[in-house]
């Protein structure tokens, strides 16, 4: 297996993988019962493109030093302990040019940029909501960051296939590109006075999440137009994990809350 083949579990990421990019799925692993209408429908589509299957093969060994999630306590979280699954190619990523063409002031939509997420599991939490959410496009620093492992696609549930990413070494160059299309930059922290409860989907926003623990770096909060907090209903908990600060962002500002 090289570097950009990856073995997932998920069988919702598995079947968007099929739906989107058949001909990068290059081995599937059917489970012995197939008691699920996922794994039927992959099955089908397996066949239809002419992808190898089989029932209950093992899972490949992974590459020297390529990070491998299947013995990870988070494989372990999405039920994905057998040998079932698929040997696929990594997403190729996008551009800046494709992820902002088109767009302008008048445009309404949510695009994202992650700014040093760690997490894997975070990393996969925030595709899958925003897909579900239909985010136009996530930008995500290529240093200090988690790696598109085989975790961030089973967490995410298909949600990497919906959404074009695209990792940048300059984020602050990334902000000028979507400045220019006419995007509004909106940092996200603790510390920001103005609340998401009043913002409204009324332009292009291109929300920035920052780091687990220490947020955004100086300098992107200095190259966002606004920064906005969650303001907590409590004083006991007054912080949330970013993958579901990111979610309640994502549903005030692409639902008109």
């Amino acid at each position: 297996m090289n570097l950009n083949e990856l073995f997932i579990r998920n069988p919702h990421s598995i079947l968007q993988v099929l739906k989107n990019r058949p001909k990068d799925v290059l081995e599937v692993s059917l489970p012995k019962d197939k008691n699920d209408d996922v794994w039927e429908e992959i099955e089908a589509l397996a066949v239809q493109n002419r992808v190898r299957a089989g029932n209950g093969s093992p899972p490949p060994r992974p590459a020297k030093g390529r990070q491998d999630s299947r013995n990870k306590p988070e494989a372990k979280a999405v039920g994905r302990e057998s040998g079932h699954g698929a040997m696929i190619k990594a997403k190729a990523p996008g551009s800046i040019e494709q992820l902002f063409a088109g767009v302008d002031a008048s445009t309404r939509g949510v695009w994202l940029a992650l700014d040093s997420l760690q997490d894997p599991q975070n990393l996969g939490a925030i595709f899958r909501s925003a897909a579900f959410f239909g985010v136009k496009g996530i930008v995500i620093t290529s240093e200090r960051s988690a790696p598109m492992t085989s975790t961030v696609y089973d967490i995410a549930s298909g949600g990497v296939e919906t959404i074009t990413h695209v990792p940048v070494i300059n984020l602050q160059r990334a902000f000028e590109k979507a400045k220019d299309a006419g995007l509004w930059i909106l940092g996200t922290s603790e510390h920001a006075k103005e609340s998401v409860q009043k913002l409204k989907n009324d332009r292009p926003w291109l929300i920035v999440v920052g780091n687990e623990e220490k947020g955004m770096r100086r300098l992107t909060e200095e190259s966002c137009d606004m920064t906005c907090s969650i303001k907590a209903k409590t004083s006991g908990v007054t912080s949330l994990n970013v993958s579901v600060a990111t979610g309640i962002m994502l549903s005030h500002l692409t639902l008109g809350a």
